[in-house]
């Protein structure tokens, strides 16, 4: 199922949750939503859902125009945050809860849906389990349970609000993990809101990036990681290093470095934000792009050690990892001397204020060997 949204608004009061939304979301597409809170991706889904009503815009599915439906007409599977699971009802009743209430002339037989309930709870994964009730389930299980409950209506669409935000960081993994899987097998145009970076980038095969009621950018989960078309897209997909830089006739140079990188075609000359993400530098030794400074922390996580530079070009703080060990087999210290170039950026003209820490350099902190120093 094809859905056409174009030019969706929606007001509440003095502040606009949907500023004018275009997006065309294709059949059997698992699309996330993803921003901050306020940003507009749950009154989205909603209005996908028919649970909202637009002030302005359409919405199709297919070639049905589904703007003034009902949610019933609709059509949609919608997965909340917290369950919503009836409590005084076994898992195959909550299951089969939405084809016990169609209309007598659409219900299905008993038999069928207690067969297409126990089919769905094997799809779940959580067969032999079906006279149980929701307090009896971990969270994980109880979420199985609400997308089974979701799809026994056989949706043209399957729409989830949070779905896992609930859960703790390991069940949210094996989640996500099993709702790819379940995607693959049922093939249903499926649309998620989430504020979680990595889970959008891991399940979904686009992404749309909502801020303030409008979306920044849509693209695959390589386009909006590796090519974010502006600063917020950069900083909510990652966290950012912002370096002043400027572009000159013969490329880009950061404050500080002796000579630049290559400018990418077109730019005109000017002052720049340079936007690079910890994994996106390099340390070096003899490049006159590269730029100086101080180790204040070295943090071994796993296979990276996090370092924190402190900037001699402005006492600008910079987050760094680098994988242990490095090629050299260094340790790295507090007051140990670096030079970094980043390997990967992106270049804004206009952007928010810089998140750079200015940190106060205390020689006398620095001067001992092997103490961790953090910045102020």
């Amino acid at each position: 199922m094809q859905i056409t949204i174009r030019g969706v608004t929606k007001q509440f009061g003095n502040f606009a949750a949907l500023r004018g939304i275009d997006l065309n979301i294709a059949s059997g597409e698992l699309l996330a939503l993803l921003g901050p809170s306020g940003s507009g991706k749950t009154t989205l889904l909603r209005a996908i859902a028919g649970l909202e009503p637009i002030d302005g815009g359409s919405i199709r599915f297919g070639d049905t125009d589904a703007t003034r439906l009902s949610v019933q007409e609709r059509r949609v599977g919608f997965v909340f945050q917290h369950y919503a699971l009836f409590r005084h009802m076994t898992v195959l009743d909550n299951i089969s809860f939405g084809l016990r209430m169609r209309p007598r002339a659409q219900r299905p037989a008993a038999a069928e849906i207690r067969r297409r309930s126990l089919e769905l709870l094997n799809l779940v994964q959580l067969n032999g389990l079906e006279g149980r009730y929701p307090n009896q389930l971990s969270g994980g299980q109880r979420q199985r349970v609400a997308l089974a409950r979701a799809l026994a209506i056989e949706p043209r669409v399957l729409l989830l609000d949070e779905p896992f935000g609930a859960l703790d960081a390991k069940v949210r993994k094996d989640l996500r993990r099993w709702l790819r899987q379940l995607h693959r097998d049922t093939g249903y145009t499926t649309v998620f809101v989430t504020h979680d970076q990595e889970e959008a980038l891991e399940l979904a095969d686009r992404i749309v990036v909502m801020n303030r009621g409008s979306i920044e950018q849509v693209g695959s989960t390589d386009q909006v990681y590796d090519a974010p078309r502006s600063p917020f897209v950069f900083d909510f997909l990652g966290s950012p290093n912002v370096l002043p830089g400027e572009v000159r006739d013969d490329g880009v140079y950061l404050l500080g470095a002796a000579a630049p990188f290559e400018a990418p075609n077109g730019l005109a000359p000017g002052p720049v934000d340079v936007y690079a993400r910890p994994s996106d530098f390099r340390v070096v030794e003899d490049d006159p792009a590269a730029i100086a400074g101080r180790v204040l922390e070295a943090q071994r996580t796993g296979t990276l050690v996090r370092l924190t530079v402190l900037l001699a070009a402005n006492g600008q703080s910079v987050e760094i990892e680098i994988p242990h060990p490095d090629p050299e087999m260094r340790v790295w210290l507090p007051s140990d001397r670096i030079r970094l170039r980043p390997a990967h950026f992106s270049l804004y003209r206009e952007s928010r204020p810089a998140p750079a820490r200015i940190v106060e350099d205390r020689s006398a902190a620095h001067s001992a060997p092997g103490s961790r120093v953090r910045g102020q």
